[in-house]
């Protein structure tokens, strides 16, 4: 049967099933909690393959309306032709019908037979709930839970086949092994920690731009291992990593002004007002606009609604099956399956959510936008129900961003809490796929008591791991304001490294991430730089995050999970940027503008595909740009973020009746030489706004990596892969530093210089020594001496690009390393009797000045950091 034939219908007998199940949950002698638990896993729509679609809303809004019927009901649009998912722009019929579902107290239930479900290959009908409110305005409530929304989150939801989609998965048998049988009455098992971790934003990590996009680089990369083909540098960035964590691919916010209909990207036809048409019949070939989505976001902007889905604009084909695809290509990876991970943001919604989600969800208002309220049943029930669809599409583990966030406040104690209970129960969430379950390896970035003063100091990034020790924390070299820029910012981090090493086994570690090198980018250039990484900024930010002293330590010495940053490893520009913003979409570029001091060289900006779109209104150089960047920067400051009183400011420098008094003063004044900026003349904040928008997605062209693959030193690279695959043979490293264990630093005359010797705790004939030098003028090593060791056992394992074995490091007793390099060695024969050697005692992990050493000298050790 055709779809225009194939009417939606409602099926009463089955309809009263669900009431009757609804009843009986309602009825039982479970908590309210586990009600709302069982009442939200099946609301949304549920393709069953008898052809009968469950559909289930949660309407709290309606149940005190007082309405007709008829003024509630389904909407449902079924396609009469396939959609081309890759067409920017398509005007398609659809079959547009109407149907009422049974209202049962706060929920509306149907079981509908005629719905078409989606698939890989074909469109399904796109759904959701309509009525119209006391004032005759047409609301909508959407599906909080959906499996697909490929027009975006103000477009009706899709229905989709998702049992048929996880029954054709690649990596069934993946699970098979690492789960347990639904029926068993066994505790799931859970994920086990990766060795490391590669970071990687969706939307540049690839030329795509795609989760397609990254499936096919890593589908190119195994023809090649399996054929044993050599990889490019490029390539080899994506390797020798256990696990990859996604920034969030949940739907982010959209662009919408005051005029902004429903949605912009999912088209309808104008509504009919008439009171005769509030019921809409049945209207074949309805045309209908799709819009192919293009929001770009670093992903951490959500509304919450539809959370369960993917981002559509990380889907070249706008199917769920492109998901699960990528994560078949990494589990059934031909070097071993790597994990993936999700970045999970439900701590806080986006103003937006207003729009598209009951008011209950929402406490109030925040610096991101909006608090949820996880304390009240359904919506906390709902949350976690987002979570367990987003994560039976085969995550392996999670990431749970901005812990701190979950806070309540206790009317039995009178204070703010942390809502831990609800953090630990997103650690527990169980995936079942395919009749198999488990749970998932956590990550809690935690920063409490942030945003409170002084909580850089205060934080000690271990509160859930304490009330959970098999998960793991950010820990506070990765954190947010990392910036190894700065001159002397490893010795002012010392008390914290003394903390990485003593305790940090379940710290995520490294350098480099999404949050580091952002804040980067906002460092003061007037502030004391660390000059020795570079000769221009753009070299310092680069050499700071893919440091090689630092990954040696990092990979070869450090304990707990390293994790890197694909555009820190390709030293590809980054920054916060989003496409999807009106109402601050100008505060935030003011905000953003270092990234053009610290990321943009002239020879980046002169490449064609680079900021075309700023190009085009003038800004021919990027010495114009940064001086427009500069100016705006300092004029939102000055004028407090009142875009009328920039546009002022403006206008009296740029408009037809300038003052030139005004002018002169101001940091707009240089900016009045040029004459070739139509743009600037009788600035309007209309035009301010578009300048934004335009500089964002140029910012989002410039971030991807694939612009810069010729730019790599595979020297560099290889050396990376190397300490990856030194970490991976010597998983003990992972552990907390022992007592026999050694840990040092050397800083004098600002140069500082890290060095010990660590013992596998299970085996002690397996020795490593680092050294690192992170900043200051050349020093002369004698790592002998400093460890007391016989160099005669030892061998270089892993040295930094620029030490040769051959000259440079031809006598390990002395050598020189430069401010960035590093060396490992490890122990090739054991100790002689003979050989004095240091009893693993207390005072063994620190190193004493000696007569013959006048350096200052400072030891760390895991009993007595210093």
């Amino acid at each position: 049967m055709t779809p225009e034939k194939k009417t939606p219908v409602l099926e009463e007998t089955l309809t009263q099933s669900m009431l009757d199940w609804v009843v009986e949950i309602e009825h039982s002698e479970r908590t309210v909690f586990e009600k709302s638990q069982a009442l939200a896993s099946r609301l949304g729509a549920h393709y069953r393959h008898d052809g009968i679609t469950e559909i289930g809303f949660w309407t709290p809004e309606l149940t005190g309306e007082i309405m007709q019927a008829r003024e509630i009901y389904l909407e449902v649009f079924t396609p009469l032709k396939n959609i081309n998912w890759q067409q920017q722009e398509q005007t398609i019929k659809v079959r547009r019908d109407c149907l009422q579902l049974k209202q049962q107290g706060e929920f509306f239930w149907g079981a509908i037979a005629g719905m078409k479900p989606g698939n890989k290959e074909e469109v399904g009908s796109f759904y959701w709930l309509r009525y119209y409110d006391h004032f005759g305005k047409l609301k909508t409530v959407r599906d909080l839970v959906p499996y697909s929304l490929p027009f975006g989150i103000f477009a009706p939801a899709e229905l989709y086949d998702m049992a048929t989609v996880q029954k054709k998965r690649v990596d069934l048998d993946y699970f098979k092994k690492t789960g347990v049988p639904s029926s068993s009455e066994e505790i799931p098992p859970r994920v086990a920690a990766p060795t490391n971790i590669l970071q990687l934003h969706v939307g540049t990590a690839s030329p795509e731009g795609t989760i397609a996009g990254l499936t096919k680089i890593y589908q190119e990369i195994s023809h090649k291992l399996v054929n044993n083909n050599l990889l490019t540098p490029v390539e080899e960035n994506y390797i020798g990593y256990d696990a990859i964590q996604l920034l969030p691919i949940e739907p982010t916010i959209e662009y919408r002004d005051d005029l902004s209909p429903e949605s912009g990207i999912f088209v309808l036809p104008v509504e009919d007002k008439s009171p005769r048409s509030r019921l809409l019949p049945p209207m074949n070939r309805s045309p209908l606009k799709l819009i192919k989505p293009n929001t770009q976001d670093w992903g951490y902007d959500v509304p919450i609604l539809g959370s369960s889905a993917t981002n559509p604009a990380l889907l070249g084909s706008l199917r769920p099956d492109e998901l699960i695809e990528f994560i078949g290509t990494l589990h059934n990876f031909p070097t071993g399956p790597i994990h993936l991970i999700y970045d999970l943001v439900y701590g806080h919604a986006d103003n937006q959510a207003e729009l598209l989600i009951n008011r209950q969800f929402l406490k109030g208002p925040n610096m991101y936008g909006q608090d949820l309220n996880h304390q009240l049943p359904m919506p906390r029930a709902i949350l976690l129900e987002m979570q367990r669809r987003k994560i039976n599409t085969g995550a392996d583990g999670i990431r749970i961003d901005g812990g701190q966030d979950f806070r309540f406040f206790n009317p039995l104690t009178g204070r703010v809490e942390q809502d831990d209970a609800y953090l630990l129960a997103m650690a527990n969430v169980e995936q079942e796929i395919e009749g198999h379950k488990r749970l998932l390896f956590t990550i809690f970035e935690d920063g409490r008591p942030w945003p409170e003063e002084g909580w850089e100091e205060k934080s000690t990034y271990r509160d859930l791991i304490e009330l959970m020790p098999e998960s793991y924390q950010w820990g506070p070299l990765i954190f947010a304001h990392n910036t190894p820029t700065l001159k002397g910012f490893w010795e002012k981090k010392w008390q914290r490294i003394c903390e990485v090493m003593e305790k940090g086994d379940h710290w995520i570690t490294g350098c480099g991430n999404h949050d580091t090198v952002r804040r980067g980018n906002q460092v003061d250039p007037t502030q004391p730089i660390n000059e020795k990484l570079g000769n221009t900024l753009s070299e310092v930010i680069h050499n700071a995050y893919d440091n090689p002293a630092i990954s040696l330590w990092v990979y070869g010495f450090m304990p707990g999970l390293p994790m890197d940053f694909i555009n820190a490893l390709m030293r590809v520009p980054w920054m916060f940027f989003r496409n999807t913003d009106d109402r601050y979409g100008v505060k935030v570029v003011s905000e953003e503008m270092g990234f053009l001091d610290w990321q943009i060289t002239p020879e980046i900006y002169e490449q064609n595909w680079a900021f075309k779109r700023v190009k085009s209104l003038g800004f021919d150089t990027l010495e114009v740009l940064r001086e427009f960047g500069q100016a705006i920067a300092l004029s939102m400051v000055e004028r407090e973020y009142d875009l009328e009183a920039v546009i002022k400011f403006c206008q009296a420098c740029f408009g037809e009746f300038n003052d030139a008094q005004v002018c002169e003063i101001s940091v707009l004044g240089k900016l009045n030489r040029h004459e070739s900026l139509p743009f600037l003349k009788n600035l309007t904040i209309p035009k301010l706004k578009k300048f934004a928008l335009l500089f964002m997605e140029d910012c989002h062209e410039v971030c991807n990596v694939s612009h810069y693959e010729d730019l790599l030193n595979p020297a560099q690279v290889r050396y990376n892969l190397e300490l990856r695959r030194f970490r991976k043979t010597h998983p003990w490293l992972h552990h907390n530093l022992q007592q026999m264990d050694r840990f040092n630093r050397i800083n004098e005359e600002e140069r500082t210089v890290f060095y010990g010797m660590r013992t596998n705790p299970e085996n002690h004939s397996e020795q490593i020594v680092m050294v690192s030098h992170l900043e200051g003028d050349p020093l002369t090593i004698t790592i002998g001496d400093w460890l007391q060791l016989d160099l005669n056992e030892w061998e270089i394992a892993i040295a930094s690009p620029g030490l040769d074995p051959n000259t440079t490091l031809a006598d390990l007793r002395c050598f020189e390393l430069c401010d960035s390099q590093g060396l490992l060695l490890k122990r090739v024969t054991q100790p002689s009797t003979d050989t004095p050697q240091t009893p693993p005692t207390k005072s063994s992990s620190r190193v004493r000045r000696s007569a013959k050493d006048k350096r200052k000298k400072t030891a760390a050790s895991p009993k007595n950091p210093s």
